[in-house]
């Protein structure tokens, strides 16, 4: 890397890869293996029609520039001048008075109340909370023998687990997961962003006059004295973080272990783990597979490629992760127990409640490989259709059938 240039920045070479295609979501390892043919560890890509953006998806540029805030701050305000309201993807990369979205004083401001506040939720309770919830999820389809494990499994507990966590009741949350939904698909992500922003100012609004033990209560009450705007975009960065992510990497796990049979035989014979599951789905296909953005303020020259000020610099986790100058020597599928993946991000910004998705996750795949121990995927892996979104690797179903039986006594 070296320092930033004076001379204002070219245009973006032509041929961007479009990360919103169907066609990119469908396979995205191969255009990853396309991307780093043609370009190497820097990607021209457009996030969405007419938005361009560089993906980096070498594993050392990427730890080298998410350990450099001060060249690549994640503040989005001079970018999203040019970027219209209706712009499909603003909604996941516009500024909020949030951790995620500052630098400086007013980041540490921020990650401290958010820090204290996930930090006082209870381990052992949170593993009973995530059983109970499995439990009543799984008591709704077991005698049916097939389920969308996706709508009546992974995103129930999510939801729930969140929803509970952070003291939010039922019909708030169900607003909250609607908004969030349409902004991470991209598609009437402003009407989403609308929906969010009211639900969770409701949200603030009831644990202000109604505080409890919750996390939602946690930040009203730190020493910081967050605002209620900046109570709501904490609120908004701890659901975009808890759900739809948590949802897919509950499904994308299981997904693995129903498909992989070696490491499926491994796992039966206790030569593996579910948390070595886990962290395969987290190198491989890591729920969110491309985000980690920051906004250089000025041309920004890295290894022989200008970066255009006040474009975003888009970090591909799983594009990185499988990087071949990281996985040399690796066996294919063989990361179990390696956990120096960037799923998390590393830096300022690494991800505050990594201990409490990886508890949540791990119990809600062994609950349901210990209730349903027979469990299929109900049509071929081939068959099943990804989502598409430059963001996410998320699938839009994971049908399964397993021999019917009666609800379990609890």
């Amino acid at each position: 890397m070296t320092l930033p240039s004076a001379e204002p920045a070219p245009p973006g070479p032509p041929g961007r890869i479009a990360l919103y295609a169907p066609e990119f979501a469908a396979d995205p390892h191969a255009a990853y293996r396309s991307m780093r043919r043609t370009h190497g560890p820097l990607v021209p890509v457009d996030l969405a029609p007419g938005v361009p953006a560089t993906l980096v998806i070498g594993y050392y540029q990427a730890r080298r520039i998410l350990n450099d805030p001060l060249h690549f701050p994640a503040d989005p305000r001079a970018w999203e001048k040019l970027i219209p309201a209706t712009c499909p993807v603003r909604p996941m990369m516009e500024w909020r008075p949030n951790a995620l979205r500052s630098g400086g004083a007013e980041h540490a401001r921020y990650r401290s109340a958010n820090t204290h506040a996930i930090d006082g939720v209870d381990q052992h309770g949170l593993r009973a909370l995530v059983e109970k919830v499995a439990d009543g999820a799984i008591d709704g389809f077991r005698a049916t023998g097939s389920a969308d494990l996706l709508t009546q499994y992974s995103f129930p507990i999510a939801f729930s687990v969140l929803s509970a966590l952070l003291g939010c009741p039922d019909e708030i949350g169900q607003r909250i997961a609607d908004g969030m939904a349409k902004i991470f698909d991209t598609t009437n992500a402003e009407q989403g962003n609308v929906i969010l922003a009211r639900a969770v100012s409701d949200l603030v609004a009831l644990r202000r006059a109604h505080p409890g033990d919750d996390i939602t209560s946690r930040l009203a009450l730190h020493p910081v004295e967050l605002t209620d705007e900046e109570m709501s975009h904490q609120l908004v960065t701890l659901y975009g973080a808890g759900i739809e992510p948590m949802t897919n990497l509950i499904s994308n796990t299981i997904l693995k272990i129903l498909t992989d049979e070696e490491f499926s035989a491994d796992l039966h014979a206790g030569l593996s783990t579910v948390r070595d599951a886990l962290d395969a789905v987290l190198y491989t296909d890591p729920p969110m597979a491309n985000y980690c953005i920051s906004y250089p303020p000025y041309p920004i020259d890295v290894e022989g490629v200008l970066l255009p000020a006040d474009q975003p610099v888009v970090i591909s986790m799983a594009a990185a992760n499988n990087d071949p100058a990281l996985t040399e020597g690796v066996p294919a599928g063989q990361h179990g127990g390696n956990r120096a993946h960037l799923a998390w991000s590393t830096g300022p910004h690494t991800c505050p409640a990594r201990s409490h998705a990886y508890l949540i996750a791990e119990t809600a795949v062994t609950h349901l490989l210990d209730a349903l121990p027979e469990t299929d995927l109900a049509r071929p892996l081939a068959e099943l259709a990804w989502r598409p979104g430059p963001f996410h690797r998320a699938l839009e179903s994971l049908p399964v059938t397993f021999p019917a039986a009666q609800p379990a006594a609890h």
